[in-house]
């Protein structure tokens, strides 16, 4: 087996063996309406390179502005991550070349960060039941995002074998944050489990304080997973990988699981692992490498001589502080409460990501216990069919609203219920206009249920006389006729109350 092509050493093998640390980078894009540096648009899906600027393209002469509103969003999250806000800072010029740079540096932190110090209570499912796991927040930095490149002809998407490659720098100069944690060993088998959930907390936190729209798969939430492996036991820890852009919940932890099986192989086979950045091959559910990874010597970091440094006064710092909202921890502690739900049903909810979907549902009108009904069931279903997250199908909490309203008027039944969502997630429209195309209400006219009833009794002789003889437990078998012949669409209560009045035993 060579070292530099191992096979996977399957994961509690490896985790017999080998104790991991994690680190997790995360960026985060702010949903400004101008880019960090300039007055440019930052609206996502613009044709390329039409929302640029001399400023974002780097040309002579073209100076920076810092976008007073990012600071804004940038304090408010440290303050939500329990930092400490630098009453001082700089930015510094971190210079790599790459076709996406259009200055050849990056405008970021290096080490005078806006936040740090904070840290992150995340809680995950062990074999003792949910438990709490702090991950401590080393910095939380300002930066600048780079352009997009495209490698066109390839098989991969990637630079090597691509035929030409095109940039798009419309998102150069888009505000952004890295929220980097401290290193995390000692979790053994559950760091993938931590990594999905600290990703999945941090981006209910940005999500609830309303700075990023955090869309992973449009890229504005993206992280690094840092996984290192060393010999259980072992003084020092190993040396670090770094996957980069992992654009999904479920990813982050399958490149960590990955990450951990690949490693152990290559130390299995006497070989070293090498200290590089890779890429998440989402198809095949493996890393591939990337580059030698740069320590920040390499990248010659300088203070930024265009822009001033940042100084934001305690009274400012508190006037921030005071704009925050009630974070994802304490609404949940709160909901547990007013729903009355054991930890581990607010654990489902946390694991698929369904507490903000659940909240709005509430708010829109549905009852607690129905709208986790319909995420944690059918729309689950469809999400884990189509490998999406829950947040990114195509329904929202007001239609799912609706949809509950029209079972509790009756209008409805669960089956027909779950038509309409299936037409919702189809694109079909609203869920009204879903049941008038399709047909789907509830039959309730009595004398078409007494019809399909009597055809029901009429058409299987030997379940009625059962009931009549006192069997009432048979009439599910009738029940389930009339359904049958009504296509799903009648009231099944109402079915049974009539088969009972005609075939009820005598008084």
């Amino acid at each position: 087996m060579s070292p530099s092509t191992p096979d996977l050493v399957p994961y509690d093998e490896a985790l017999s063996r080998y104790e991991p640390v994690l680190g997790l980078e995360v960026h985060v894009e702010l949903s400004t309406a101008s880019k960090m540096f300039c007055g440019c648009p930052t609206g996502f899906g613009a044709e390329p390179n039409t929302q640029v600027c001399p400023v974002c393209l780097g040309l002579p002469g073209a100076l920076p502005v810092m976008n007073a509103e990012a600071l804004d969003a940038v304090i408010r999250i440290g303050l939500a991550l329990g930092c400490d806000i630098a009453p001082w800072c700089r930015f510094a010029r971190k210079n790599y070349f790459y076709p996406d740079m259009p200055k050849n540096f990056q405008i970021s932190q290096y080490d005078e960060p806006i936040a740090y110090g904070g840290s992150l209570d995340v809680m995950i499912d062990t074999d003792d039941g949910p438990q709490t796991f702090t991950v401590g927040i080393e910095r939380a930095h300002m930066e600048e995002d780079t352009g997009k490149s495209l490698h066109v002809g390839g098989a991969t998407g990637r630079i090597h074998g691509a035929q030409h490659s095109l940039v798009d720098y419309n998102r150069a100069g888009i505000p952004l944050i890295e929220i980097v944690t401290k290193p995390v060993p000692g979790l053994g088998k559950y760091v993938p489990e931590l990594a999905r959930a600290y990703v999945g907390e941090l981006r209910d936190i940005l999500r609830s304080l309303d700075v990023s729209d955090v869309r992973m798969e449009q890229g504005s939430l993206r992280c690094d997973v840092n996984v290192s492996i060393a010999p259980v036991g072992a003084a020092e820890w190993g040396k670090r990988t770094e996957t980069k852009n992992v654009n999904s919940l479920r990813s982050v932890e399958r490149a960590v699981r990955y990450e951990i099986g690949r490693q152990a192989a290559v130390l299995d086979a006497g070989g070293t692992v090498k200290q590089e950045t890779r890429h998440w091959q989402e198809g095949s559910g493996t890393t591939a490498p990337g580059r030698s990874k740069e320590e920040a010597e390499d990248y010659r970091y300088f203070p930024e001589p265009d822009l001033v440094p940042i100084a934001p006064t305690p009274e400012r710092v508190e006037e921030l502080r005071g704009t925050l909202p009630e974070l994802p921890r304490a609404l949940r502690v709160r909901l547990l409460g007013e729903w009355q739900l054991s930890p581990l049903d607010m654990q489902a909810l946390i694991n698929a990501g369904a507490v903000d979907l659940v909240v709005a549902t509430v708010a829109a009108g549905a009852p607690p216990a129905d709208a986790r009904k319909w995420w944690l069931g059918e729309l689950a279903r469809a999400a884990n069919e189509t490998g999406t997250e829950l947040s990114a199908l195509p329904v929202t909490p007001a239609q799912v609203a609706r949809v509950v309203e029209l079972v509790a008027d009756g209008a409805l039944n669960d089956k027909l219920a779950r038509q309409v969502l299936e037409g919702v997630l189809a694109g079909e429209g609203e869920p009204d206009e879903i049941v008038a195309a399709r047909g789907l209400a509830v039959v309730s006219d009595e004398g078409a249920l007494g019809k399909a009833v009597d055809a029901a009794i009429a058409g299987n002789p030997d379940v009625a006389g059962k009931i009549r003889d006192g069997k009432i437990a048979a009439a599910g078998a009738l029940v389930g006729a009339v359904m049958k012949a009504t296509r799903g669409q009648a009231d099944a209560a109402r079915v049974r109350d009539l088969l009972l009045e005609r075939l009820g035993p005598p008084e």
